[in-house]
């Protein structure tokens, strides 16, 4: 190599290689720190590009987890209270079975029909009272034929499959004692016992009815829900693979532009002195 006093070409290059070396140590120490693998477009784009959008799609899934979840509780909520109507209906029909005997007296029949309104009131205030969020529950909001239906999302898109309609599948009609034509029941009298007792053992089939309604329903939504979480999980699984760094290997890579960053600048310090050699040169 030719001796040159104002240009030192080996200088040069030991400097470039140098600020090369102490770039990608750096982009190491960052993928270290961050745990991340594509921490810029320039990185990786079509990995960030796939990345970010599996993100999104985790994140969509994560929020229809969460809607399912408030579908379940909601149909809980309302399959609790029937289940109250229901032991409160077993009850009156019990009392109507009591008083349509005809060996109890008038002043027992009376009490007994005392509790049975009792009883009929307890009914048309749970029906009228529940709600799950401010949604009525008991009173037809949920039914096939109410106006604004309660659909639940899931899914990735707003396709009919990645939805379900509440309204449709439970067609929860209206519970309280008028709509179950259990206002003008009476035990009052022996006759009125027996046919309130006909119509009480109805009202319970139908409840019965919607109750199953609600578990299918119930059903389909854990089955939803198990199924978004085990797609979320392998969505996520595969992002990592994509954005995540793999640290074993990052810290092999640290150990190496350590190692080339050490030898460069030494490297730049021994090329510094080749000028010296003209000196040399010079005659003594």
């Amino acid at each position: 190599m030719a001796l040159r006093i104002f240009n030192n070409l080996a200088s040069y290059s030991a400097q470039r290689l140098l600020g090369e070396n102490s770039n990608k140590l750096s982009q190491v120490f960052s993928r270290i720190s961050s745990g991340k693998r594509i921490l810029k477009t320039s990185d990786d784009t079509a990995g960030l590009m796939t990345s970010e959008a599996l993100k999104s799609d985790v994140r969509t899934l994560r929020q229809g987890v969460r809607n399912l979840n408030e579908g379940i509780s909601l149909l809980k909520v309302g399959d609790g209270a029937i289940n109250e109507e229901v032991s409160i209906l077993i009850r009156m029909r019990e009392l109507s079975q009591q008083a349509s005997t005809g060996t109890i007296g008038a002043t027992e029949r009376q009490s007994t029909n005392l509790e049975f309104n009792a009883m009929r009131t307890e009914l048309n205030r749970i029906s009228k009272t529940t709600e799950f969020n401010g949604i009525k529950l008991l009173d037809g909001t949920l039914s096939s034929k109410a106006s604004d239906h309660i659909s639940l999302q899931f899914g990735l898109d707003s396709k009919a499959d990645n939805n379900i309609n509440i309204n449709r599948t439970v067609n929860l009609t209206s519970l309280t004692a008028l709509s179950l034509k259990l206002n003008s029941l009476s035990i009052a009298t022996q006759d009125g016992a027996v046919k309130a007792n006909e119509q009480i053992d109805k009202t319970i089939t139908n409840l019965n009815t919607i109750r199953g309604r609600l578990g299918s329903t119930q059903n389909i939504l854990e089955r939803s829900l198990n199924n978004i979480l085990t797609t979320a999980e392998n969505l996520t699984a595969a992002g990592s693979t994509i954005s995540d760094a793999d640290m074993a290997s990052e810290f092999a890579h640290l150990t190496k532009q350590q190692i080339l960053v050490q030898t460069s600048s030494s490297m730049v310090g021994q090329a510094n002195l080749f000028p010296q050699g003209v000196i040399q040169l010079l005659p003594s």
